[in-house]
Protein backbone atom coordinates (compact mmCIF):
# COMPACT_ATOMS: atom_id res chain seq x y z
CA UNK A 1 0.00 0.00 0.00
CA UNK A 2 1.36 3.65 -1.02
CA UNK A 3 1.70 5.66 1.87
CA UNK A 4 0.45 9.32 1.27
CA UNK A 5 3.52 11.12 2.96
CA UNK A 6 1.83 14.84 3.42
CA UNK A 7 -1.12 12.60 5.54
CA UNK A 8 -0.10 13.72 8.51
CA UNK A 9 -0.63 17.29 7.50
CA UNK A 10 -4.51 16.61 7.14
CA UNK A 11 -3.92 16.08 11.79
CA UNK A 12 -2.90 19.84 11.92
CA UNK A 13 -6.02 21.82 13.57
CA UNK A 14 -8.92 22.94 11.16
CA UNK A 15 -6.60 21.51 7.74
CA UNK A 16 -8.59 19.17 6.87
CA UNK A 17 -12.21 21.12 7.74
CA UNK A 18 -11.03 23.65 5.84
CA UNK A 19 -9.52 21.79 2.95
CA UNK A 20 -13.38 19.68 2.52
CA UNK A 21 -14.97 23.15 2.70
CA UNK A 22 -12.85 23.85 -0.48
CA UNK A 23 -13.31 21.18 -2.12
CA UNK A 24 -17.22 21.76 -1.54
CA UNK A 25 -17.18 24.97 -3.16
CA UNK A 26 -15.01 23.99 -5.93
CA UNK A 27 -17.92 20.86 -6.84
CA UNK A 28 -20.83 23.30 -6.27
CA UNK A 29 -19.20 25.59 -8.52
CA UNK A 30 -18.97 22.89 -11.50
CA UNK A 31 -22.85 22.73 -11.41
CA UNK A 32 -23.51 25.77 -12.65
CA UNK A 33 -26.26 25.73 -15.75
CA UNK A 34 -23.66 27.72 -17.77
CA UNK A 35 -21.13 25.13 -17.96
CA UNK A 36 -22.90 22.43 -20.16
CA UNK A 37 -22.65 24.54 -23.25
CA UNK A 38 -20.21 27.14 -22.05
CA UNK A 39 -17.93 25.73 -20.45
CA UNK A 40 -15.17 26.92 -22.72
CA UNK A 41 -15.41 30.44 -22.45
CA UNK A 42 -16.03 30.19 -18.47
CA UNK A 43 -12.73 28.51 -18.81
CA UNK A 44 -10.85 30.96 -21.27
CA UNK A 45 -12.20 34.07 -18.73
CA UNK A 46 -11.10 31.84 -15.55
CA UNK A 47 -7.27 31.62 -17.53
CA UNK A 48 -7.22 35.35 -17.86
CA UNK A 49 -8.07 36.71 -14.65
CA UNK A 50 -5.58 34.15 -12.96
CA UNK A 51 -2.86 34.97 -15.26
CA UNK A 52 -3.46 38.89 -14.41
CA UNK A 53 -3.76 38.35 -10.69
CA UNK A 54 0.11 36.07 -10.99
CA UNK A 55 1.47 38.72 -12.76
CA UNK A 56 -0.16 41.25 -10.06
CA UNK A 57 1.71 39.24 -7.16
CA UNK A 58 5.00 39.43 -9.07
CA UNK A 59 4.22 43.13 -8.64
CA UNK A 60 3.18 43.48 -12.30
CA UNK A 61 -0.54 44.94 -11.54
CA UNK A 62 -2.81 45.98 -14.54
CA UNK A 63 -6.86 46.47 -14.76
CA UNK A 64 -7.80 42.78 -16.30
CA UNK A 65 -9.85 44.79 -19.07
CA UNK A 66 -6.53 46.50 -19.95
CA UNK A 67 -4.78 43.20 -20.45
CA UNK A 68 -7.82 41.38 -22.35
CA UNK A 69 -7.28 44.59 -25.08
CA UNK A 70 -3.95 43.25 -25.83
CA UNK A 71 -2.00 46.94 -25.01
CA UNK A 72 -0.45 45.37 -22.27
CA UNK A 73 3.17 44.78 -23.50
CA UNK A 74 4.75 43.92 -19.39
CA UNK A 75 7.64 41.16 -20.09
CA UNK A 76 5.63 39.21 -16.67
CA UNK A 77 2.12 39.81 -17.44
CA UNK A 78 3.25 38.06 -20.77
CA UNK A 79 5.03 35.36 -19.29
CA UNK A 80 2.21 34.63 -17.27
CA UNK A 81 -0.69 34.93 -20.32
CA UNK A 82 2.17 32.24 -21.77
CA UNK A 83 2.06 30.40 -19.59
CA UNK A 84 -2.17 30.41 -18.32
CA UNK A 85 -2.55 29.39 -22.39
CA UNK A 86 -0.12 26.15 -21.62
CA UNK A 87 -1.20 24.51 -19.37
CA UNK A 88 -3.84 22.71 -21.00
CA UNK A 89 -0.53 20.93 -22.99
CA UNK A 90 1.31 20.02 -20.24
CA UNK A 91 -1.29 18.11 -17.62
CA UNK A 92 -0.54 14.89 -18.34
CA UNK A 93 3.19 15.47 -18.35
CA UNK A 94 3.54 17.10 -15.10
CA UNK A 95 2.63 13.65 -13.01
CA UNK A 96 5.39 11.96 -15.10
CA UNK A 97 7.97 14.84 -15.50
CA UNK A 98 7.35 17.49 -13.04
CA UNK A 99 11.12 18.40 -13.66
CA UNK A 100 10.62 18.77 -16.83
CA UNK A 101 7.35 20.47 -16.78
CA UNK A 102 8.48 23.18 -13.93
CA UNK A 103 11.57 24.16 -16.52
CA UNK A 104 8.76 24.66 -19.17
CA UNK A 105 7.17 26.48 -16.80
CA UNK A 106 9.63 29.03 -16.21
CA UNK A 107 11.10 29.63 -19.64
CA UNK A 108 7.37 30.68 -20.81
CA UNK A 109 7.22 32.85 -17.65
CA UNK A 110 10.94 34.77 -17.53
CA UNK A 111 11.26 35.06 -21.40
CA UNK A 112 12.03 38.46 -21.62
CA UNK A 113 12.63 38.89 -17.89
CA UNK A 114 15.92 36.86 -17.04
CA UNK A 115 18.87 36.39 -19.30
CA UNK A 116 18.15 33.30 -22.07
CA UNK A 117 21.14 31.50 -20.33
CA UNK A 118 18.74 31.09 -16.71
CA UNK A 119 15.84 30.11 -18.69
CA UNK A 120 14.56 27.03 -17.20
CA UNK A 121 17.71 26.41 -15.03
CA UNK A 122 17.35 26.17 -11.25
CA UNK A 123 19.60 28.52 -9.58
CA UNK A 124 18.88 27.24 -5.93
CA UNK A 125 17.29 24.44 -3.89
CA UNK A 126 18.09 21.66 -6.15
CA UNK A 127 17.61 18.95 -3.66
CA UNK A 128 14.71 20.24 -2.01
CA UNK A 129 12.93 20.96 -5.29
CA UNK A 130 13.62 16.81 -6.38
CA UNK A 131 12.12 16.01 -2.96
CA UNK A 132 9.39 17.96 -4.06
CA UNK A 133 8.52 16.44 -7.76
CA UNK A 134 9.02 12.81 -6.09
CA UNK A 135 6.17 13.58 -4.21
CA UNK A 136 4.17 14.49 -7.36
CA UNK A 137 5.04 12.39 -9.81
CA UNK A 138 2.46 9.19 -9.91
CA UNK A 139 0.49 10.91 -6.74
CA UNK A 140 -2.70 9.26 -6.53
CA UNK A 141 -2.72 9.41 -2.97
CA UNK A 142 -2.30 13.13 -1.63
CA UNK A 143 -5.61 14.91 -1.73
CA UNK A 144 -5.40 17.20 -4.22
CA UNK A 145 -5.76 20.38 -2.45
CA UNK A 146 -3.53 19.50 0.08
CA UNK A 147 -0.98 18.38 -3.11
CA UNK A 148 -1.49 21.42 -4.83
CA UNK A 149 -1.18 23.90 -1.44
CA UNK A 150 2.52 22.32 -0.91
CA UNK A 151 3.37 22.39 -4.12
CA UNK A 152 2.74 26.22 -4.20
CA UNK A 153 4.37 26.46 -1.37
CA UNK A 154 7.28 24.84 -1.43
CA UNK A 155 8.26 26.50 -5.03
CA UNK A 156 7.30 30.11 -3.57
CA UNK A 157 10.07 29.13 -0.38
CA UNK A 158 12.76 28.13 -2.61
CA UNK A 159 12.41 31.00 -5.60
CA UNK A 160 14.63 27.95 -7.12
CA UNK A 161 13.88 30.45 -10.72
CA UNK A 162 15.64 33.47 -11.53
CA UNK A 163 13.01 35.99 -12.06
CA UNK A 164 9.19 35.79 -11.86
CA UNK A 165 9.60 32.00 -9.54
CA UNK A 166 5.92 33.36 -8.44
CA UNK A 167 4.37 32.65 -11.48
CA UNK A 168 5.85 29.27 -11.58
CA UNK A 169 5.07 28.02 -8.47
CA UNK A 170 1.25 28.95 -9.13
CA UNK A 171 0.76 27.86 -12.21
CA UNK A 172 2.38 24.36 -11.29
CA UNK A 173 -0.14 24.46 -8.45
CA UNK A 174 -2.92 24.93 -10.42
CA UNK A 175 -1.30 22.30 -13.06
CA UNK A 176 -2.17 20.05 -9.96
CA UNK A 177 -5.83 20.91 -9.24
CA UNK A 178 -6.28 20.22 -13.02
CA UNK A 179 -4.45 16.78 -13.41
CA UNK A 180 -5.68 15.30 -10.09
CA UNK A 181 -9.36 15.94 -11.05
CA UNK A 182 -10.60 18.62 -8.83
CA UNK A 183 -10.70 21.01 -11.21
CA UNK A 184 -10.46 19.16 -14.84
CA UNK A 185 -11.66 21.91 -16.71
CA UNK A 186 -9.30 25.04 -15.61
CA UNK A 187 -12.10 26.84 -13.49
CA UNK A 188 -10.34 27.48 -10.88
CA UNK A 189 -8.52 30.74 -10.87
CA UNK A 190 -6.97 30.37 -7.23
CA UNK A 191 -4.47 33.34 -8.16
CA UNK A 192 -7.45 35.61 -7.92
CA UNK A 193 -7.86 34.35 -4.29
CA UNK A 194 -4.31 34.74 -3.45
CA UNK A 195 -4.69 38.73 -4.89
CA UNK A 196 -7.93 39.07 -2.93
CA UNK A 197 -6.24 38.12 0.23
CA UNK A 198 -2.97 39.22 -0.79
CA UNK A 199 -1.42 40.24 2.92
CA UNK A 200 -2.58 36.77 3.92
CA UNK A 201 -0.59 35.35 1.09
CA UNK A 202 2.65 36.90 1.86
CA UNK A 203 2.17 36.21 5.46
CA UNK A 204 1.15 32.68 5.21
CA UNK A 205 3.66 31.49 2.48
CA UNK A 206 6.56 33.45 4.89
CA UNK A 207 4.89 31.55 8.23
CA UNK A 208 4.87 28.04 6.13
CA UNK A 209 8.71 29.07 5.03
CA UNK A 210 9.29 28.46 8.82
CA UNK A 211 8.79 25.18 8.57
CA UNK A 212 7.04 24.95 12.19
CA UNK A 213 3.34 22.76 12.79
CA UNK A 214 1.94 26.31 12.76
CA UNK A 215 3.41 28.09 9.84
CA UNK A 216 2.10 25.21 7.56
CA UNK A 217 -1.36 25.44 9.12
CA UNK A 218 -1.29 28.85 8.26
CA UNK A 219 -0.65 27.67 4.74
CA UNK A 220 -2.86 25.13 4.07
CA UNK A 221 -6.15 27.04 5.93
CA UNK A 222 -5.18 30.35 3.33
CA UNK A 223 -4.93 27.85 0.68
CA UNK A 224 -8.48 26.78 1.20
CA UNK A 225 -9.62 30.29 1.60
CA UNK A 226 -8.55 31.16 -1.75
CA UNK A 227 -9.52 28.25 -3.66
CA UNK A 228 -12.70 29.04 -1.98
CA UNK A 229 -12.47 32.22 -3.48
CA UNK A 230 -11.77 31.18 -6.64
CA UNK A 231 -14.80 28.75 -6.70
CA UNK A 232 -17.30 31.68 -6.14
CA UNK A 233 -15.15 33.90 -8.83
CA UNK A 234 -16.01 30.70 -11.26
CA UNK A 235 -19.81 31.27 -10.29
CA UNK A 236 -19.27 34.94 -11.17
CA UNK A 237 -17.72 34.52 -14.60
CA UNK A 238 -20.47 31.21 -15.10
CA UNK A 239 -23.07 34.17 -14.44
CA UNK A 240 -21.77 36.45 -16.67
CA UNK A 241 -21.48 34.00 -19.44
CA UNK A 242 -25.22 32.71 -19.19
CA UNK A 243 -26.23 36.24 -19.01
CA UNK A 244 -24.71 37.21 -22.12
CA UNK A 245 -26.10 34.05 -23.95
Amino acid sequence: MHVDPLAPLLALADVAPALTGARESVDAAMRHRALRRNGGQVAAEASLRAAVASAALEGSRYDLDEVRSGTVTDPVVQGSLRVAEALGGLVDLWPRAPRQVLAKLHVLAARGVVHDHDLGRLISGADRVDALTRIVAGNDTTPPLLLAAVVHAELLTLRPFAGPSGVVARAAARLTLINRGLDPRGLIAAEVGHLEREPEYVGASGAYATGTPDGVRSWLRHYASAVTAAAGEAVVISDGVLAAT
